[in-house]
């Protein structure tokens, strides 16, 4: 040990600051390990790491206004951004630049030349989006507070397409999170599986028509079982392929999804499999009349 306390080894944690104002600054760095106390509520940190669960614990610790960091190019199992949702749950702002956009330990390149590639759901608050360069996305964050830091369900929540008759496409992660408005007026969009529990919310919500995840089949097919059991009470229906967007998310379903299965009910109105997600709610919108 070279006999210095704690506080002294962080002062000697090299950060540049790339931007002070009153609020707090923007703070780049080369490591996940040099976020620390100087950091605490007050500044956006832009460490080259990886945002795994270990450099977010490491930080966490610390409270930061918000993180960017690397995405490691994703890697197995999700682990160069799997501690996006773990800052989630926290009420920490954050997320990742795109691997190939910028150096991994170079905080410096991470700041002036990344593009953020994903955005955990309080950052998405902010004002942060998939696309824009790290260093925009580093002042969103200085700039504004998140609008929801409390633990429980985060209900997201658009409408998409709007039919003259008054029907629409709405997008949400959840079928549970369908409305009474739904009901027979509203294909939705949805990003949980399509098995036998999953059947019964969408016969609950009742919509003109739905699209929920395939869970990626699973055995016996049963991540759509539930298409089977829609059909039989006229309700039309298809799954996004879980090859194609992630379960839980509808909204990156929505925009990145195709079709791997579907009932007879919305094979009449047109829809296909290997149709985009947009396009076969779009079928679903205006068929049926």
């Amino acid at each position: 040990m070279d006999g210095k306390t704690l506080l002294e080894r962080e002062q000697d944690h090299p950060q540049d600051i790339v931007v002070e104002r009153d609020r707090g600054r923007i703070c780049t760095m080369d490591s996940a390990r040099y976020v620390d106390a100087r950091n605490t509520g007050r500044d956006v940190v832009v460490p080259a790491s990886y945002v795994g669960v270990l450099p977010a614990r490491m930080m966490a610790i610390h409270r930061p206004r918000g993180v960017i960091g690397h995405d490691a190019c994703v890697g197995k199992d999700g682990a160069g951004i799997a501690g996006l949702w773990y800052l989630e749950a926290l009420g920490i702002p954050a997320a990742t630049a795109d691997g190939m956009t910028a150096e991994m330990g170079n905080g410096e390149d991470l700041y002036t030349n990344g593009i953020v590639k994903h955005v955990n759901y309080v950052a998405e608050t902010c004002g942060v989006k998939p696309g824009m360069p790290v260093r925009e996305a580093a002042e969103i964050l200085l700039a504004n507070d998140p609008t929801d830091v409390e633990v429980g369900n985060k209900v997201r929540r658009e409408i998409m397409e709007t039919h003259p008759s008054g029907r629409r496409v709405v997008v949400t992660d959840s079928i549970v999170w369908a409305y009474p408005e739904d009901e027979n007026r509203s294909v939705l969009v949805t990003a949980g599986h399509t098995g036998r529990s999953g059947a019964k919310f969408l016969l609950e919500a009742s919509p003109w028509g739905f699209i929920c995840h395939d869970g990626g089949m699973s055995k016996n097919r049963s991540g759509v079982s539930g298409l089977v059991t829609a059909d039989e009470a006229g309700l039309a229906g298809a799954c996004i392929d879980g090859t194609t967007a992630p379960i839980g998310d509808a909204f990156l379903g929505y925009e990145h999804g195709l079709i791997s299965a579907h009932n007879e009910s919305a094979a009449k109105r047109g829809v296909e499999v290997g149709m985009t997600v947009k396009e076969a709610a779009h079928r679903l919108l205006v068929g049926g009349e």
